[in-house]
C-alpha cells in the first residue's frame, strides 16, 4: 500500500527503482548479519562447555587440560560471552529481539511507526554507533600497542583481541540500523514486501 505519490511519474519511477536498489543492499546486510550470528551462536555452545567444565573441575577434582588455571578458565567464559553478544547483536536487532517500551507507538498508524523507526535510526542509533566505533577502536588499538594482559597475573593475555570485538559489535549494530532505516523508508513509500513488515517495525505490525 502506498502512502502517497508525487505529481511527477518519471521521478516517482526513479525513486522506486532507487529504493528497490536499497532494499537489495538491506537484504545483503541482513544475510551477512545472519551468517555472523550463526557463527556467534557457537560461542554459546563453547560458553556452556566452559561453565560445565569449570564446575566439574572445581567440585569433582578432574585434572585441568592444557595446563589452564582456574583464573584463565573463568576469564575464557567472559571472553566467550562477550564474543557471543558482539556477534549476534545486529541480528537480534534486525529480528526485533530488543526490548521496546511502546507507550505511544502502538497507537500510531503504520506511517507513524515507520517515521519513528526512521527518526530513531537517523538521530540516535546510527550516529551513536559511529561515535562508539570511533572511541572503542582507539580503546582496542591502545590495548594492542600496550600488549595489555589480564589484571590477574595468571590470567589471559592478548586482551586486545577481546576489546576488538567491541567496535565490531557497534559496526554490526550500525549495519542493522542502516538495514532497518532502508526498510522503514521503503515501508513509508509502500514498497516494503509484506514478509518484512514485522521485522521492520515489530509489535503486531
Amino acid at each position: 500500500m502506498s502512502f502517497g505519490a508525487g505529481p511527477w511519474p518519471g521521478r516517482r519511477g526513479a525513486g522506486e527503482a532507487f529504493v528497490n536498489s536499497l532494499l537489495k543492499l538491506s537484504a545483503a546486510i541482513d544475510r551477512a548479519l545472519g551468517i555472523i550470528a550463526r557463527i556467534g551462536s557457537w560461542f554459546a555452545v563453547l560458553l556452556m562447555m566452559l561453565v560445565v567444565y569449570d564446575v566439574v573441575v572445581r567440585y569433582l577434582g578432574v585434572p585441568r587440560l592444557f595446563g589452564i588455571n582456574a583464573t584463565q578458565l573463568q576469564e575464557s567464559q567472559y571472553w566467550a560471552h562477550t564474543i557471543l553478544f558482539a556477534l549476534v547483536i545486529g541480528y537480534g536487532y534486525r529480528r526485533q529481539a530488543h526490548v521496546r517500551i511502546d507507550l505511544v507507538r502502538d497507537r500510531l498508524p503504520m506511517r507513524g511507526k515507520y517515521l519513528i523507526e526512521i527518526i530513531g535510526c537517523l538521530m540516535f542509533l546510527v550516529p551513536y554507533c559511529l561515535v562508539a566505533i570511533y572511541f572503542t577502536s582507539d580503546y582496542a588499538h591502545r590495548s594492542f600497542q600496550e600488549h595489555e594482559v589480564s589484571k590477574s597475573m595468571i590470567g589471559l593475555t592478548n586482551i586486545w583481541i577481546l576489546k576488538s570485538f567491541i567496535p565490531l559489535m557497534y559496526a554490526l549494530l550500525g549495519l542493522a540500523g542502516l538495514s532497518q532505516l532502508i526498510k522503514s523508508v521503503a515501508g513509508l513509500r509502500g514498497q516494503l514486501p509484506d514478509e518484512l513488515v514485522h521485522d521492520t517495525i515489530g509489535g503486531d505490525a
